[in-house]
């Protein structure tokens, strides 16, 4: 009955490791670069970040066009009722009429202490520092890949050294039920094996949902879709070469990384914003000077056009003479046409030029208050660039730590494993020579696979701490 559940458990596991892995599909390969490619494209944080930079951007370009004049037109149009002033002839008249007017002006600001200038070189620096933030991004997200790309390889690496156990443990089953029925060993022996056999099938079976976890966690941070087929392309990974790290200095990795690392230009260039924001604030404590212009006309509909004619429509007395006769004078027809629209608007232009001096006498201590405010976010933003530095050193000298820590149980772990070989070369032939017993064989396979595994997972670990020193010296993380 063990010896029937244990085939069963490992026909299981056949079934599951081959829906684990795949037929090769080309667009379905994902090689590190790609991976790290693709969530670059497809990350929800860096498109969010680059919105932030393309306001930045709108904002910067806004405030270089805040050099040019100021410039507005207004216009109204209405019907007047009664008694009123007349725009055009400025005289009270009685009756109805429309009216229309229409105006422009022009501002310009001569001096106003470089507050503009001030407020586009804050801006600049501002855009500079969102599209610095955008490169750490971009590289954080790239070192994250790296690391849950390297998971799922050490998820598979770990599978294969579990399936290379299950088949040694099946086939020496089958050795020792041999050497049962041939009555050289006890049935002991079988019921042993059959347990090591299921033991080594659920550390299989361990190894693959822990492969599975690490493909879902990787497509998460690609913004994957979940039913894509993915597979991950298993590079020639060596350590040999990278180890050299162990002669590099931390101190010249952290200064490597300074010169790049898109924390420390972000922080530098929003000290320098913020000091353009200190001068922009105390611009508003001083006097402006600006130039301006406005020109304007009117229209009305009453505004009238007095023509007379020869036409002789009656007399008017117009006094008395001496001898009390009445003296007339004649009364002449006058044509009264309304002076057209085009001909008012042209007449009655109006033009000005004037210079303005703004002078800030009390507006409730609010630019004082912005002033300080400004110095304030001044000395935080200082703060943040001496925090960005003190912490980049540390993580530096924090992964130059571990990355030597790494490679020293990376030997460990290889010595480890080359002799969990040859013990297990040596109690194998023992074992079949009848001169060692079934325990002490398994007993050193599990040491072997304890050995093995460890050291997979020791290069992975190494692979990865190497890979952080690489991100900090600013190369292109790849395998």
């Amino acid at each position: 009955m063990r010896l029937f559940l244990a085939i069963l458990i490992y026909c299981s596991l056949l079934s599951i490791n081959a829906k684990a892995q795949p037929g090769v599909n080309l667009d379905n390969v994902w090689p590190l670069q790609r991976c790290v490619q693709f969530a670059i494209d497809h990350n929800i944080s860096i498109k969010q970040d680059s919105l932030t930079a393309r306001l930045a951007r709108f904002t910067l370009k806004q405030s270089q066009l805040s050099q040019l004049p100021v410039i507005s037109a207004n216009g109204s149009y209405g019907r007047s009722f009664g008694r009123s002033i007349n725009p055009t002839t400025n005289q009270f008249v009685e009756g109805d009429y429309d009216f229309l007017s229409a105006s422009g002006t022009g501002n310009l600001l001569l001096f106003g202490w470089l507050q503009v200038r001030n407020a586009i070189a804050r801006n600049r620096y501002s855009l500079e520092a969102s599209l610095a933030d955008l490169d750490q991004l971009r590289d954080d997200i790239s070192l994250n890949v790296a690391n849950d790309f390297l998971a799922a390889l050490l998820a598979q690496e770990q599978i294969n050294v579990s399936r290379n156990q299950v088949d040694l443990s099946k086939a020496q089953l089958d050795q020792t039920r041999a050497f049962a029925e041939a009555g050289r060993l006890p049935e002991l022996n079988v019921a042993q094996l059959e347990s090591q056999l299921a033991t080594d099938s659920a550390n299989l079976i361990n190894s693959i949902a822990n492969y599975n976890a690490a493909i879902l966690d990787l497509k998460s941070l690609l913004n994957l879709d979940f039913n894509e087929p993915f597979t991950i392309k298993i590079p020639d990974v060596e350590v040999g070469e990278q180890i050299m790290v162990s002669n590099t200095q931390p101190e010249d990795i952290y200064q490597k990384a300074r010169t790049h690392f898109g924390s420390i230009k972000s922080s530098e260039l929003k000290v320098n914003a913020a000091e353009k924001n200190v001068n922009v604030s105390k611009a508003n404590l001083y006097p402006q000077l600006s130039l301006g212009y406005q020109v304007g006309t009117n229209f009305a509909s009453n505004y009238l056009s007095y023509q007379p004619t020869n036409q002789l429509i009656g007399e008017t007395p117009i006094g008395i003479t001496s001898h009390f006769d009445t003296v007339y004078q004649p009364v002449y027809k006058t044509l009264t046409p309304m002076i057209p629209f085009g001909t008012q608007f042209n007449n009655n232009i109006r033009q000005s030029v004037f210079v303005s001096l703004n002078i800030p006498i009390l507006n409730g201590w609010q630019s004082q208050y912005a002033v300080r405010q400004a110095k304030i976010n001044l000395a935080q933003q200082q703060l943040n660039e001496y925090n960005a530095e003190l912490t980049l050193k540390q993580n530096v000298y924090k992964a130059h730590n571990n990355a030597l820590n790494s490679i020293q149980k990376y030997y460990a772990a290889k010595r480890a494993d080359e002799a969990a070989k040859r013990a297990l070369d040596f109690a194998k032939k023992r074992y079949d020579l009848g001169l060692t017993s079934t325990v002490d064989l398994l007993v050193t396979e599990n040491t072997g696979f304890t050995a093995a595994a460890n050291l997979i997972s020791a290069k992975y670990d190494l692979i990865f701490k190497l890979k952080v020193i690489d991100y900090y010296l600013g190369k292109e993380l790849k395998l």
